[in-house]
């Protein structure tokens, strides 16, 4: 059969945006309940709610969502969340597992076990003050459940507190806030859950404090537990101003791991308690942890037998497991290439959450005992015939000042069509959120929504991303709205250059911080043909003013200080600059955004009202700082095709037309 010629961009493919839609988000916040293993897991299509979904490796029974709707799973906690979740093993009825509602934010009781059904009661007060009490982080203790607290004192995003706490399980303080036992008092802003040593009589945590952010600083505080269940004689052991712990935990023998930046690169180290004194256990210049954006996440899991299970690697991580007495590290055998911070154990076993450039991302098991790795949950079926996928290929570009940019890079592809032989494809740059992230080569299928069409899209792990060592991240300190635009706009001409994509047919586009850069980017440069801006950051001085408080000092370290700031911010804010720009875009915006709220978005509308820039605003009502929702991923899915559609010149008649207003 001969295979169609068609112009680049206009393929049919069968990944249409309700298809991308429902697979997106992946499972997280993996733990075990003794041998059975449990995790959050997204639904996009109810509400875009977090379910807890359970696994019991003994039977061989399949995994069960445990919460119907409309519970979900999910804290709000400094608005990006953290471990919403624990449980233990109980002697007679089942686990207990106590978890946070989304909608209220009271911790919950569960009893899945429990004679005559499942049932679930609240533990903690509804609070009416800065949309509830918020919990994360936590861990059972007896009769108590401790975790981390953040409070609301007033209306104002950083009137806030937040303390560790320790919550009764008997239900005393579902109405009651006093009956919660504060632990710590809240001389530092920000904080972990604790990590209680194997005697009981022990607990670990990080602390930070405005303006770091916690990848620029935090400190690991370490205290012991009184025979009453109160906390004495806290003191720093480990990091400091200029030393970012990323973690910390116990091995069973009592000793206690961190991981640390202070080489340079995340590491992991055994730290004597009494002195402070750390030493490296893998010295590799590789990252073994990552920046620490919600409470919870791990990068290292001790085991029983005291080996440790870690994920480590440049850019992306991969699962290795470490004996810490000879330093040597051997990774798991299996297809995944990119694995994130959710690792729990269970005997000689390891789970965690992985993906790979042919697979989403999926719950993975590894036997220690025997090396073998297999999926246990989440299982990442093809919705498509795998040959529509993209392969990514892992790339470097040279960049101002002699800088290397790593990038991946997903060319179009589909197995039924080919383009023209003089023609050249249009490209879409991805500038990731944080911006101290950073975007691994896994299957994704929002960007095969775009190659299967024949739009080639390369990620770009731009200056300032998590994955390459202090130094990198540091290249953007100071040089927001500089390094990030001339990092991608390296990538967009390189691949111009070289002949791979049109040079005329660029575009950019990204989320939150990544929004930021694509703004930033049709104001700087002349390079890209149009842009999607997904709930962005567009003005420094308003984002200091009315984000949350976890980023509310973020520009301190990104951009300069506040006396700075009013200078710094007519240089670079879209906002400021946006009578240069000319491109047509696409700005995407949830109206229940805490974190980029709407007023960003409408301050740079209303700077270019009355020029001539063809754009369109698309908002969505009960969307936060990132969309969860099926619904709203299937219009703004198909808003940003149609942009391209219309700037490059494709025909496209199978998604609704964007209507661009000047």
């Amino acid at each position: 059969m001969a295979v169609p010629t068609l112009p680049y961009g206009s393929w049919p493919s069968p990944i249409d945006a309700a298809l991308a839609a429902s697979l997106d988000g992946r499972p997280e916040y993996v733990g075990t309940v003794g041998p059975e293993v449990w995790w959050t897991e997204p639904r996009p299509r109810e509400a875009g709610r977090r379910t807890l979904v359970r696994r019991r490796t003994v039977d061989g029974r399949p995994e069960t969502t445990e919460l119907p709707a409309p519970w979900d799973v999910r804290s709000r906690f400094t608005e990006y969340g953290g471990l919403p979740w624990a449980g233990a093993e109980r002697e007679s009825g089942g686990p207990l597992l106590v978890f946070v509602h989304f909608a209220d934010q009271r911790l919950y009781a569960y009893e899945p076990d429990a004679p005559g059904g499942p049932r679930a009661r609240p533990l903690t007060p509804v609070s009416h003050v800065g949309g509830g009490l918020r919990w994360a982080d936590p861990v059972l203790r007896g009769g108590e459940v401790w975790c981390v607290l953040e409070e609301f004192t007033g209306p104002a995003p950083t009137d806030v507190r937040r303390v560790l706490a320790a919550v009764p399980l008997d239900g005393s303080a579902a109405e009651d806030r006093a009956a919660v036992r504060e632990l710590t008092d809240d001389r530092h802003r920000f904080g972990t859950g604790p990590r209680i040593s194997p005697d009981g009589r022990q607990a670990a945590w990080l602390v930070w404090d405005h303006p770091r952010m916690p990848w620029d600083g935090t400190e690991l505080k370490l205290a012991a537990i009184t025979a009453d269940g109160r906390l004495t004689g806290a003191r720093t052991v480990l990091g400091g101003p200029e030393e970012a712990v990323a973690q910390v935990d116990w091995t069973a023998g009592g000793s206690l791991l961190a991981v640390s930046d202070r080489g340079g690169w995340w590491n992991p180290y055994r730290v004597d308690p009494r002195t402070g004194e750390a030493v490296n256990l893998c010295p590799r210049e590789e990252e073994f942890g990552g920046a620490l954006w919600k409470p919870g996440l791990r990068w290292l899991a001790p085991l029983e037998d005291g080996l440790v299970a870690v994920l480590h690697g440049q850019g992306s991580s991969v699962l290795g497991i470490l004996d810490p007495d000879s330093g040597d590290l051997v990774d798991a055998s299996g297809p995944w290439t990119a694995w994130q911070p959710a690792l729990a154990v269970s005997g000689t076993r390891v789970y965690g959450v992985a993906a790979s450039p042919r697979s989403a991302y999926e719950v993975v098991e590894l036997d220690t005992a025997t090396g073998h790795a297999r999926v246990v949950g989440a299982r990442a079926e093809d919705p498509v015939d795998p040959t529509h996928y993209p392969e990514p290929q892992s790339r470097t570009f040279p960049g101002p000042d002699s800088r290397e940019i790593p990038a991946h890079v997903y060319p179009p592809h589909h197995p039924a069509c080919r383009a023209p032989a003089d023609e050249l494809p249009p490209y879409v740059v991805w500038a990731h959120g944080g911006p101290t992230d950073h975007v691994p080569p896994v299957l994704d299928l929002h960007i095969a929504y775009f190659t299967s069409r024949g739009i080639g899209v390369a990620l770009v792990n731009y200056g300032g991303s998590t994955g390459y060592g202090r130094a990198y991240r540091e290249r953007l300190r100071g040089q927001w709205g500089v390094v990030d635009v001339e990092d991608c706009a390296a990538v967009a001409r390189g691949l111009a250059a070289e002949g791979t994509a049109d040079p005329a047919r660029l575009a950019i586009r990204g989320g939150s911080a990544g929004g930021w850069t694509a703004a930033a980017s049709l104001a700087a440069t002349d390079v890209y043909a149009c842009a999607a801006i997904i709930y962005p950051v567009l003005d420094l001085l308003g984002f200091a003013e009315e984000t949350h408080d976890l980023e509310s000092r973020y520009v301190d370290g990104l951009v300069g200080p506040p006396q700075t700031l009013p200078v710094l911010c007519r240089e670079r804010s879209p906002v400021a600059r946006a009578d240069r720009i000319t491109a047509p875009f696409v700005l995407l915006q949830g109206l229940d955004d805490r974190v980029c709220p709407p007023s960003q978005a409408e301050r740079l509308l209303a700077a270019l009202r009355g020029r001539s820039v063809p754009h369109a605003y698309v908002a969505f009502e009960g969307e936060g700082h990132g969309f969860r929702r099926a619904e709203t991923m299937v219009r703004a899915l198909e808003a940003e095709l149609s942009l391209y559609a219309q700037v490059f010149g494709i025909d496209r008649a199978d998604v609704p037309r964007l209507a661009l207003h000047d």
